[in-house]
């Protein structure tokens, strides 16, 4: 196929949308195939990934100890009592469920609102989203304390009529994960199919061939595929976007529909809503910014996905800023007792340096420093601002369980809150699972979308036809 070379620029104004992009010099329709397809045809593993695969194996392994052990002993083995019924088990399951979410913001709602600036970063993302639901889906069943019945859970017909509670926040749980994994799984798997006859095309083992021509649906390229594709891309996108927005509302309402102070208030949906994109975001740029240098991917990745990710954390970390202050502000202006007392517990009792190291990673270092575009754009200090985040963000959900409950109502049954080395080796397990699943994707499909990419290049006028030839 002959193409036309960009000429010896990184950066363009694109004519269609206006809109400010940076391409690598040089970069072609068979640059950018040949770029990414590398990455997964090449018969030789890095061995960084064998490294990093063996660390996230080996860390996963503590997950299924701690599991094994939980089966034989039952729950009493975590630090669950009275008064904190909730432990790392809802903490993790809320944290994992709201890293979740950027995936499906920047595949659907960036889809639907033509911003191309998501494209070199959707898949990684929508991958994302899927690993992150598989650990968090891990502890709704296990913290039910017999998981061999986790199908009670699920309004099948059976004789004796027993049916699930639907008034129970858990059921609410199933749905909303459930429904969010499926069409998590769709949307990625439906984007991989023109990159799958790509890949099937230019791979050398028969084995390869097989599959990829197997998972591709037999995709030709032609215009009546790339029109059933286009159309199934954005139904798929019209029906996410609502997710994005019900599925951490529903996982608020866990806590929302509680009498108790800290947790009965309005604020929580849109509150949960935006803290989950908060860290969605910062885990995104976690998992970008290594593979970039890695992979050399730096023409693809660039600093304007940074910036643009950056931004976003600025615009969601100020609605989580405003959902704390109005905890604040409802705590005094509600004039009860008990919420006051909450709050003064949570900012100042045993356990207020939590609070502390919340609002420090939240919002101190992120929203005094993200309106800097030099800082934006600054690799290493977005990887550092990913981390302090998603450490923030976890301390979040630790503040919401336990400062709420450790303290109630009766003084009496007032107590405190320890982690034991089984809840610690099941959320590291969970990291170590999350890894592993990332770098299987990372070796074995593609990771950034060729096809999205490819139409997005300057030069000679693109068509699917071209787009697919580049394939060949």
């Amino acid at each position: 196929m002959a193409t036309t070379d960009l000429k010896p620029k990184d950066h363009e104004i694109d004519p269609a949308t206006g809109e400010y992009r940076v391409i690598a010099p040089g970069q072609t329709f068979k640059s950018v195939t040949e770029k990414i397809a590398r990455i997964v045809l090449t018969p030789h593993t890095p061995l960084g990934w064998f490294a990093l695969f063996g660390v996230g194996g080996a860390v996963a392994t503590f997950l299924l100890v701690a599991l094994t052990w939980l089966f034989l002993k039952g729950t009493g083995i975590w630090a669950i009592s009275q008064p904190v019924a909730w432990g790392f088990a809802i903490i993790n399951f809320v944290w994992w469920i709201g890293i979740g979410h950027a995936g499906t913001l920047i595949s659907a709602i960036l889809l639907l609102f033509k911003q191309s600036w998501r494209n070199s970063i959707n898949r990684f993302a929508e991958a994302m989203t899927i690993f992150a639901v598989v650990c968090a889906g891990l502890f709704p069943l296990i913290h039910i304390g017999r998981p061999w019945l986790g199908y009670w859970l699920l309004p099948y017909p059976n004789t004796m009529n027993v049916w699930p509670q639907f008034r129970s926040p858990l059921l609410w749980d199933v749905f909303a994960v459930s429904t969010y994994a499926t069409i998590s799984v769709v949307f990625w798997y439906i984007g991989m199919v023109p990159d799958f006859g790509t890949m099937r095309d230019r791979a050398d083992s028969k084995l390869a061939q097989y599959v990829y021509g197997l998972v591709s649906l037999g995709w030709r390229g032609s215009a009546r595929h790339w029109m059933r594709y286009e159309t199934a891309s954005l139904l798929l996108a019209g029906l996410a976007t609502p997710l994005v927005l019900s599925v951490h509302t529903v996982i608020s309402f866990d806590f929302a529909v509680a009498v108790l102070p800290g947790w009965h208030t309005t604020i929580f949906p849109p509150y949960f809503v935006a803290g989950a994109i908060y860290s969605g975001f910062a885990m995104v740029l976690t998992l970008a910014i290594p593979l970039r240098k890695f992979y050399h991917l730096e023409g693809l990745v660039t600093d304007r996905h940074i910036d643009n990710m950056g931004k976003v954390m600025l615009a969601t970390g100020f609605i989580v800023a405003y959902g704390y202050g109005m905890e604040v502000f409802m705590a005094w202006y509600s004039a009860s007792h008990w919420e006051s007392f909450m709050m003064w517990n949570r900012m100042f009792g045993p356990m207020g340096w939590s609070y502390w190291v919340l609002i420090t990673c939240n919002l101190a270092i992120p929203l005094t420093t993200l309106w800097s575009r030099k800082l934006r754009t600054s690799i290493p200090y977005m990887f550092f601002i990913s981390i302090v985040v998603n450490t923030g963000m976890w301390f979040e959900r630790f503040v919401i369980v336990v400062t709420s409950l450790y303290r109630d109502f009766l003084p009496s049954s007032w107590g405190t809150y320890r982690a034991t080395k089984w809840d610690y080796m099941t959320y590291v397990g969970t990291l170590g699972l999350f890894t592993a699943l990332f770098l299987l994707f990372v070796r074995f499909l593609p990771m950034i979308p060729m096809s999205e990419i490819r139409m997005m290049l300057p030069g000679a006028k693109i068509t699917p036809k071209k787009v697919a030839e580049a394939g060949d």
